[in-house]
């Protein structure tokens, strides 16, 4: 399978794909890829072991999901594909493995810490906070905190949730901002922890809870899926601002420099709109969001020169 749906694998250093599995790689070429790692550590431990684990979303409608074919694709993923690109030429490889390790929002910052993903691949929020324990890559998407209810709930704000159940996914920032407006506007909110955005919208769909809390971008996407679309809304005023961008380890300027020079290139190119046109404009999953100005305006400024 292709790295990216819309792209086709590199002509002079092709791309193996694998979802579970690791190939034994020869010490032939093991230590002549060492060398060119310089002094990243990433870029080490892939060389040594000839794969590349990257950590992706499975319901995070359209950046990170399972597609028809069982394997993970969305926005995010191209994203990294074109990363993994850059990682396979730098390192001089023949062939590149790339193994997805599936994560969640309170597992995928302990996993790229501790090394056992590469990168991640996702939907997640570049904030201060967070910053302490891993590094980001240019923004490529910029969301909010909105509310995802039944269409005859009466909910159209986070106000109209007293007395009523709203499910958040644990670890996400989503999950703070509102828990913290909640406190402040001194609601009767009871709060529903789920795993993941799958489970939140199956909790919603099975009237367990009467709201779902996340990114709007993300709420359209699980709307997107839905039998019926018409059944459901998302509503109410931004309760976050949340630049999203690609993980990659703290404490490795080599190789987050690699990442920055590959995505600043993709925004230069004009790709990176191409891409997410792919994918937003409407996209396979039918999602209808031109790019904003915002958006556009980021890839701009962080379109760096060579």
């Amino acid at each position: 399978m292709p790295m990216t749906p819309r792209h086709a694998r590199p002509i002079a250093h092709p791309i193996i794909l694998a979802a579970t599995t690791t190939v034994l790689i020869g010490a032939a070429w093991s230590s002549a890829a060492l060398a060119d790692a310089g002094d990243s550590p990433t870029l080490a431990r892939i060389a040594e072991r000839g794969v590349v684990n990257i950590g992706h979303r499975e319901t995070s409608i359209p950046f990170s999901y399972i597609g028809d074919d069982n394997e993970p694709v969305g926005y995010s993923i191209d994203l990294c594909g074109k990363f993994v690109e850059a990682i396979q030429a730098e390192l001089e490889l023949d062939s590149l493995e790339v193994k997805y390790i599936p994560v969640t929002g309170q597992t995928r910052i302990p996993l790229l810490a501790n090394g056992t993903i590469d990168m991640e691949c996702g939907s997640t929020t570049n904030n201060l906070t967070r910053q302490k324990q891993v590094e980001y890559l240019p923004t490529t998407f910029i969301t909010g905190t909105k509310i995802l209810s039944r269409a005859d709930s009466g909910i159209t704000e986070i106000e109209d949730l007293e007395g009523k159940v709203i499910g958040l996914s644990a670890g996400t920032t989503n999950e703070k901002v509102i828990k913290a407006a909640i406190d402040e506007l001194g609601l009767d909110v009871d709060v529903v922890t789920v795993k993941d955005h799958s489970q939140g919208w199956l909790s919603l769909e099975t009237d367990r809870i009467d709201a779902y809390g996340s990114d709007d971008v993300l709420l359209y996407g699980l709307v997107s899926r839905s039998s019926d679309p018409a059944d459901y809304q998302v509503t109410g005023r931004y309760l976050s601002f949340d630049p999203y961008a690609i993980m990659v380890p703290r404490n490795d300027s080599t190789f987050e420099r690699l990442g920055r020079v590959v995505f600043a290139g993709l925004m230069r190119s004009g790709e990176m709109a191409e891409i997410y046109a792919q994918w937003f404009e409407p996209g396979p999953t039918g999602i209808d969001m031109p790019l904003s100005d915002d958006l556009a305006a980021a890839f701009s400024s962080q379109a760096l020169p060579e």
